[in-house]
């Protein structure tokens, strides 16, 4: 019982600046001997207890020892703690609000590091869709279920999957689940996106000798994000759209304040489909042959709309 004590009042001590002797005994119902003589306790164990006298008085650890007795550094710190909240919007996993009070408890509540004042917030909050299938999908991952997957591909058929789920992971704020696929008997990557229904097996498996680095690294080998080179002209009033969506390629602004950028895509499809999401605010430059394609969509769709040509 004592130890409980003891651990309970220096994670107390950990989480909050000071703490009156009054209070920890009311709170653990013991006398103020008792708790006299459990800070001396604490102290001979090395955590250094400082005492301040007074109305406002109280005990606290020593301000340098959270830190400095720790391997991490405050920024380092920092960063996990960001990552952390960052996992929590993901995967609105509740496990991980105890283990972010504990490592804001290791940072002194004069740094600013901690909670809501981090420098840097990662907000990774997939689709209602996606965070509906993230949960369940954790939870066979973590138990070792098989999960029997309706799957839509990328050619439209839906197909059933049963797959032993190895992990999740988000790669161009794109969530994917990869695993082994039983009847492909290969490690697959599915989209969740595109995962229509999902029921947990009570079939265990055995996990495979595979890892998210390996998987990430096959992955894209097959996917190449850069097949197909586009130049595109802009209209000057999507500038900032442009900025905001290009911002990692090569923008040139041209005398007439149109905007120049060479775009990559991973197939014609893709650059089709993303050509055209900006109307008739952009227009395809080369390559000709993808000039013609997405005159066929464009002639396509007007048909489709009975659009007669304007005179």
């Amino acid at each position: 019982m004592k130890l409980d004590r003891l651990l309970a009042i220096t994670m107390t001590l950990l989480n909050q600046p000071r703490v009156n002797a009054t209070e920890l005994a009311e709170r653990f119902e013991v006398s103020l001997r008792t708790i006299y003589r459990d800070m001396e306790s604490i102290n001979q164990a090395g955590i250094p207890i400082v005492s301040f006298p007074g109305s406002d008085g109280g005990y606290e650890i020593m301000p340098s020892y959270r830190i400095d007795k720790q391997i991490l550094s405050l920024d380092d710190f920092s960063a996990i703690y960001s990552a952390l909240r960052g996992a929590r919007s993901a995967t609105n996993n509740s496990d991980l609000d105890g283990l972010m009070e504990k490592l804001g408890a290791l940072m002194t509540h004069q740094t600013g590091v901690a909670g809501t004042e981090a420098a840097v917030d990662l907000d990774f909050t997939p689709s209602p869709s996606d965070r509906d299938k993230i949960a369940p999908l954790g939870r066979a991952i973590k138990d070792l279920n098989l999960v029997r997957l309706k799957y839509l591909d990328g050619k439209g058929l839906e197909t059933d999957r049963t797959v032993e789920p190895m992990g999740l992971f988000l790669k161009g704020y794109v969530w994917y689940l990869y695993g082994y696929c039983l009847a492909r008997s290969d490690i697959r990557v599915l989209r969740l996106s595109r995962i229509l229904e999902t029921t947990i097996l009570p079939n265990k498996f055995k996990r495979r000798e595979y890892s998210l680095h390996d998987v990430e690294k096959q992955f894209m080998q097959r996917v190449d994000f850069k097949q197909v080179k586009a130049v595109l002209r802009f209209s000057p009033e999507l500038k900032t759209r442009v900025r905001d969506e290009f911002g990692f390629g090569e923008i040139i602004t041209n005398p007439d304040g149109t905007l120049t950028v060479i775009a990559h895509y991973s197939s014609e499809e893709q650059a089709i489909r993303q050509i055209l999401k900006y109307s008739y605010h952009a227009t395809l430059v080369e390559p000709p042959e993808l000039v013609e394609q997405l005159k066929r969509h464009i002639a396509a769709m007007a048909e489709k709309y009975d659009v007669k040509p304007i005179s």
